[in-house]
């Protein structure tokens, strides 16, 4: 049977069915039901297990075929010996997708891996596609599809235009808090083993998904090498693509192996292929969920002249040196900004505005906080501002910060990186969860805004090359 490329089925299904034990602890069945019912998924849910009645309130059905309607997607829990007994029963079920969250497949033993093909071969006999094994499943925050089987994972996420997804389930909720000051999510995927859905078959989705504005993966290796240079170059041109690609050292490389059963590839070919696809390789674990941020703001960066408007000049001068390594440079300043600044306090004047002096010694100073962070955004000379926030915990103060914030959110159209500091780290998040509700990410560190809009500015200035020709060595990696 032909192979459907469309995922559709995995996030937004009208109607699903959660197979596995419904026993209440710290994985299972009913977290899967409780944590679709917080997230407010308003389709059919259809538990499946013959030693149970009811569970959260709804009816649990003996097996598949007692089901009284249509299933989409099924949320499979059980010994990994059974999944090819239960695909078979939703294929008589017209399935049209299933998630398998069991484990002991090709990540465990060569036992594993034969059983592993079993289930793609009856599943792609049917027609019905499979995510995982060994995966923690999807999110979707346009329905509220939130399948997360672990405890604290079923909560409603931070609603935003960021597609993640990755061969690990540190991704998913129950690992990474989307609350508060942190990135904003459209869809979430754990790809598991891979089986049969990948990074392909996501970015395809995401690229015609309007919910999403930028996609960010983990990767421990490619499966198609052809197929991932010609999707990535071409969704690289409508959204960015951002990749932290483990599996650089040969131990690294074993270890992926024994994760999800893949083999890494090359790592100076994965580089080539970053390279000339236009996709933005990441550094660390948590560029994954801060890198995005700028992005999904909609602010682009128009050039590498880097604003700065700090209350210190020390993070001014790590800025700057941070920048460089992306070829950011310090901005100018016009006249006419100039003699604005100057005029609120002597050499206020100059890159980077440093306005730490000012505050202390101008009485009024934090009252003409909006029109200094106005004015240096709106130069002609800066193409991306870095803006450096002390939160104080008097509210006059913070309210000064909110207020050049909601302002700038009626003019400003380019790229604004933030961090956020002070001696209360409660007030500290605080203000930055409110400037970010405002549409401006906020950072962890200076450097980690910095690298945001040094990405932000490779991604504005690339240029995209004809597809290459690639080697057979990685094709099918």
């Amino acid at each position: 049977m032909e192979h459907s490329t469309d995922l559709t089925a995995f996030f937004e299904p009208r109607n699903l069915a959660i197979i596995g034990s419904f026993r209440e602890g710290l994985f299972g069945g009913y977290l899967a039901v409780q944590s679709l019912k917080r997230s407010g998924y308003e389709g059919e849910i259809y538990p499946i297990n013959p030693m149970y009645k009811e569970v959260l309130g709804l009816k649990v059905y003996p097996s598949m075929d007692s089901v009284p309607g249509e299933v989409d997607l099924a949320l499979v829990m059980i010994n990994g010996r059974s999944v090819p007994t239960v695909i078979s029963e939703c294929a008589a079920k017209s399935v049209r997708g299933i998630i398998v969250v069991s484990d002991g497949f090709a990540e465990r033993d060569e036992a594993g891996a034969r059983l592993q093909n079993e289930i793609v071969e009856i599943a792609r006999s049917h027609g019905i596609r499979l995510l995982g094994p060994n995966t923690a499943g999807v999110v979707n925050m346009a329905n509220g599809l939130n399948l997360c089987p672990y405890n604290g994972g079923g909560y409603p996420l931070k609603k935003g235009s960021a597609g993640i997804c990755a061969q690990t389930g540190m991704v998913n909720p129950q690992a990474f808090s989307y609350r508060g000051a942190s990135i904003g999510v459209s869809k979430i995927c754990d790809f598991g083993n891979r089986c049969d859905v990948d990074e392909c078959d996501m970015l395809e989705y995401l690229e015609n998904d309007p919910e999403t504005r930028v996609v960010s993966m983990y990767l421990e290796s490619i499966r198609d090498g052809r197929r991932f240079l010609e999707t990535a170059a071409r969704v690289g041109g409508r959204k960015p693509i951002l990749v932290l690609k483990s599996g650089r050292t040969r131990e690294g490389a074993r270890a992926s192996a024994s994760h999800t059963g893949s083999i890494a590839m090359d790592d100076d070919i994965f580089d080539a292929v970053c390279a000339q696809t236009g996709i933005l390789r990441l550094e660390d674990y948590g560029d994954i969920f801060e890198m995005p941020k700028i992005f999904a703001a909609g602010r682009p960066a128009l050039g590498n002249r880097l604003g700065i408007v700090t209350f210190t000049g020390c993070i001014a001068v790590l800025a700057i040196d941070e920048g460089a390594r992306y070829g950011l440079r310090p901005a100018g300043i016009s006249e006419e900004t100039r003699h604005f600044l100057d005029g609120i306090f002597p050499g206020l004047g100059k890159m980077p505005v440093d306005i730490g002096p000012a505050m202390a010694a101008v009485k009024d100073a934090f009252d003409r906080y909006p029109g200094i962070l106005q004015t240096v955004a709106e130069d002609d000379q800066v193409d991306c501002l870095f803006s450096v926030v002390w939160a104080n915990p008097d509210a006059h103060i913070i309210g000064s910060y909110l207020d050049a914030y909601r302002k700038m959110q009626h003019f400003s159209k380019k790229a604004v990186a933030t961090w956020v500091y002070g001696p209360d780290p409660g007030v500290a998040s605080d203000t930055a969860a409110r400037i970010e509700e405002m549409g401006f990410p906020t950072f962890s560190s200076p450097e980690t805004a910095i690298k945001a809009l040094g990405l932000a500015v490779r991604y504005g200035t690339r240029e995209t090359p004809p597809i290459p020709k690639i080697r057979k060595t990685w094709q099918q990696a």
